[in-house]
């Protein structure tokens, strides 16, 4: 099994995953949770979804704990809100470590988290799921990105990549390409778990296995 690079030499990290792949990892299970999210996955009324849910927070575990040599059961991860102030939604972070990023992200089976230092945010997605629709795409990405990728010769395709490019740099805070600190923005392509993926950090990024 690979563990990936020792944690003290990672300042950001990124993971894809299978949702079974997480839940079958020896050093995760449903008991690391903290109660809220618990008590959160037991409204989820589709099993699938349940499954993605508790997959991307375990994930999100795991890379908190490479990055911080932490033990993945150490971490308290929270959420807040900032448009409601609610605590069982919004941007994850953690308690006791302000300055380290964590993000996370679930697709159809596909999990996906990110843990860094400063801003972080990643996005997964199927590599067959095609965005839209066409006035939501319009709202949130830029006329010319849209009419560059309308022009390939897979355009589905290169909607999804600028769809995943988008939901990373939205999760790191920015709306635009950069913001008052450049980000950091990677895109790649899981051949083997058929997942399109993308990462936008303000330090470097590195891709790693469960």
């Amino acid at each position: 099994m690979t563990h990936g690079p020792e944690p003290e030499r990672v300042t950001a990290l990124a993971v894809v995953a299978t949702t079974p792949e997480v839940l079958s990892h020896p050093d995760l299970d449903e008991g690391l949770l903290a109660p809220w999210e618990r008590r959160r996955l037991t409204r989820i009324r589709l099993p699938g979804r349940r499954d993605d849910v508790l997959a991307a927070r375990l994930l999100a575990r795991l890379c908190v704990a490479r990055v911080t040599g932490l033990p993945p059961d150490t971490p308290a991860l929270a959420q807040l809100c900032p448009g409601c102030g609610g605590q069982d939604h919004g941007r994850p972070y953690l308690r006791d470590h302000p300055g380290v990023g964590v993000s996370l992200s679930h697709a159809d089976g596909l999990v996906a988290a990110a843990v860094g230092r400063g801003a972080i945010g990643i996005d997964v997605e199927p590599s067959t799921r095609r965005p839209g629709p066409a006035r939501v795409l319009r709202r949130l990405l830029p006329e010319a990105d849209l009419a560059e990728a309308a022009a390939q010769a897979d355009p589905g395709s290169a909607l999804l990549r600028l769809w995943v490019r988008a939901e990373a740099r939205l999760k790191a805070g920015r709306t635009g390409e950069t913001g008052p600190d450049e980000l950091r923005l990677r895109e790649w392509t899981d051949r083997p778990r058929a997942a399109v993926a993308a990462v936008a950090s303000t330090t470097g990024i590195t891709i790693a296995s469960v």
